[in-house]
């Protein structure tokens, strides 16, 4: 697991859509892979980890010395499906 993470840039986003993208974005990536979320959404911290919880994705945290506001996961194996309209609802 040494190779770059994969960067998302999630912009202005409200934390809600982003999740919905970022999750289609990580749908088809290796179990284990780090990905570095830019996100400006003021509850991005805390709602990403929440996320992260609530699916089985690891919260890794900011990413230190990052220009913009950037946070850290890793994908997980065998995450747990949340509904097609809505990133908070289990499926």
């Amino acid at each position: 697991m040494g190779s770059e993470p994969i960067i998302i840039d999630g912009g202005d986003r409200s934390c809600v859509r982003l999740l919905l993208e970022l999750r289609g974005h990580i749908a088809g990536l290796a179990p284990g892979t780090v990905v570095h979320l830019i996100a400006s959404d003021p509850v991005a911290p805390i709602d990403l980890p929440a996320w992260c919880h609530l699916t089985g994705h690891a919260y890794l945290g900011p990413v230190p010395d990052a220009p913009t506001p950037t946070y850290a996961l890793r994908v997980a194996a065998d995450p747990n499906p949340t509904s097609t309209e809505s990133p908070w609802r289990p499926r």
